[in-house]
């Protein structure tokens, strides 16, 4: 009796480490799904926008330097009067198209949001869901650790185009999409 309690506890510790091993590709399936499928609620129960707003922002922002002061009237006119005549409102942030459900599903997928073909809709049936798993791309880990994890997507057709997401542990078997690498010729 007391040898397969303890088998069976060796068994049960076997099976956590394995789902804590691969829940955050877990995570990564069901982001991919739920943006295919439109589901607003389970989206949002996979992301942090915060951090991932945070993350696109510092890649996709023109870091252009600015070269000292502003123009000066009496030194130079034409230069003060095009820094006047610019708008006042900011032009639109570029990481609002990465942040909706086409855009996330295109990363996922290995796109750029606006670029991807259309997402596939989902076969309900068990063979459909077979192919499905089969035929997209995989996501490979590029880094794995306790509590972050690097998934790293190949865009079909360009191998060199890797776009690498970045999943946080939020609970036991919780992850999150909390950043994003976008390929170097995209930011």
């Amino acid at each position: 009796m007391r040898l397969s309690l303890f088998k069976i506890a060796v068994l049960l510790l076997a099976l956590g480490g394995i789902t804590f091993a691969v829940a955050p590709f877990f995570a990564f399936r069901a982001l991919k799904a739920a943006t295919a499928a439109e589901d607003v609620q389970a989206v949002s129960e996979l992301v942090d926008y915060a951090a991932l707003r945070k993350s696109l922002t510092s890649q996709l922002v023109d870091t252009a330097p600015k070269t000292g002061e502003a123009p000066s009237i009496w030194q130079d006119p034409i230069g003060a009067l095009k820094n006047a005549l610019q708008p006042l409102a900011p032009p639109e942030p570029k990481v609002d198209a990465y942040m909706t459900l086409d855009g996330l599903s295109a990363l996922t997928r290995g796109y750029q949001p606006g670029h991807a073909p259309p997402a596939a809709k989902p076969d309900k049936t068990m063979s459909g869901q077979a192919r499905a798993i089969v035929k997209d791309p995989w996501a490979r880990p590029s880094y794995w650790g306790p509590n972050r994890t690097r998934l790293t997507v190949s865009r079909p057709g360009q191998k060199s185009k890797k776009t690498t997401l970045i999943f946080e542990r939020k609970g036991w078997f919780t992850w999150k999409l909390v950043a994003v690498q976008l390929p170097p010729d995209e930011r």
